[in-house]
C-alpha cells in the first residue's frame, strides 16, 4: 500500500514540472498522459491491497475468491494499459513492453486459477515467480532504456520525448535482438533462483509445514456466528485438549 501510494505521488505530483499533472485550463497535457497511465496501474493494486485487508478483517466466506478476483482485475488493467501504451512505441522499448505483457498474462492466469485451485502449490509458486520476474524486468527496462550510457549501440534515448530511437535498421535489429537475449537470460536466472530458494527452504524446514492465516483480529466469526479462534485450530493444541480431557 505504501509503495503504491508513493508511486502515485511520484507520477502525478513529484515528477511533473509544476508538481501537478494538469494544464491551467484543467485538461491533461499530452506529455503527462503516460503519468496517468502508470498511476492508474498503481491505483488498481492499491484498491486490491485495501480490500484484501478489509476482507481479511471481516472474515467473509467469499474472502479467498474476492481477493483473487481483485488481484485479477489489477493484473488485467495493467495488461490493457501496457498493451495500448506499447502501440505508441517502436524498437527496443516496444520489445521490452512485449515481454512485460507476457509476464503480466502469466500473473493474471495464475491468479484466476487460484480461485479454482486454492490449494495448488504450483499455481501459487508460478504466480509468485512471475510477480518477481515483473519487478526485475521493470528495473532492467528502466536502467537499459532511460539511463544514459546503457542503451544499445546505435540507439539514443530522448528523455524529454520519452522516446528511444536507433540510427538505422541494423542498429534497431541489434537492439531488439539484445532485448530477446536479455529476457532469455533473465528467465533462466529467475528460474534458477526460484528453484534454488525452494530447495533451500525445503531442506531447512521440510515440506510438512502447517500454515495459519494471519488475521487483523484475534478472533474471526465462524459459520455459526460464534467466535472462531485461529490458534484453537492448531492440531497440536487439539491433541493437548484431548489428552487433558481424557485425564479428567
Amino acid at each position: 500500500m505504501a509503495s503504491c501510494t508513493m508511486f502515485i505521488a511520484l507520477e502525478l505530483f513529484i515528477s511533473p514540472l509544476h508538481h501537478q499533472p494538469f494544464d491551467p485550463d484543467g485538461t491533461i497535457p499530452s506529455n503527462h498522459l503516460h503519468n496517468f497511465e502508470h498511476s492508474s496501474m498503481a491505483m488498481s493494486f492499491l484498491v486490491y491491497a485495501i480490500f484484501a485487508l478489509v476482507l481479511d478483517k471481516k472474515c467473509s466466506k467469499a474472502q479467498h475468491e474476492l481477493t483473487h478476483f481483485l488481484g485479477a482485475v489489477a493484473f488485467a488493467q495493467q495488461f490493457l494499459l501496457i498493451r495500448f501504451h506499447t502501440r505508441d512505441h517502436v524498437g527496443p522499448e516496444s520489445q521490452y513492453h512485449f515481454f512485460l505483457q507476457l509476464l503480466i498474462l502469466v500473473s493474471l492466469a495464475t491468479t484466476l486459477m487460484g480461485i479454482g485451485f486454492p490449494k495448488s502449490f504450483l499455481v501459487k509458486f508460478v504466480r509468485s515467480v512471475s510477480i518477481i520476474f515483473q519487478g526485475v524486468w521493470l528495473m532492467m527496462t528502466g536502467f537499459l532504456l532511460w539511463t544514459p550510457g546503457f542503451q544499445a549501440k546505435g540507439c539514443v534515448t530522448h528523455l524529454k520525448e520519452y522516446l528511444v530511437t536507433c540510427k538505422d535498421d541494423e542498429a534497431l535489429h541489434r537492439a531488439t535482438t539484445l532485448v530477446n537475449i536479455q529476457f532469455s537470460w533473465m528467465l533462466i536466472g529467475v528460474t534458477l533462483f526460484a528453484l534454488s530458494f525452494y530447495l533451500v527452504m525445503v531442506g531447512r524446514y521440510g515440506e510438512k509445514v502447517e500454515y495459519v492465516s494471519l488475521r487483523m483480529e484475534e478472533y474471526c466469526r465462524g459459520e455459526d456466528g460464534s467466535n472462531f479462534d485461529v490458534e484453537s485450530q492448531s492440531p497440536k493444541k487439539n491433541v493437548q485438549e484431548q489428552i487433558i480431557g481424557s485425564t479428567l
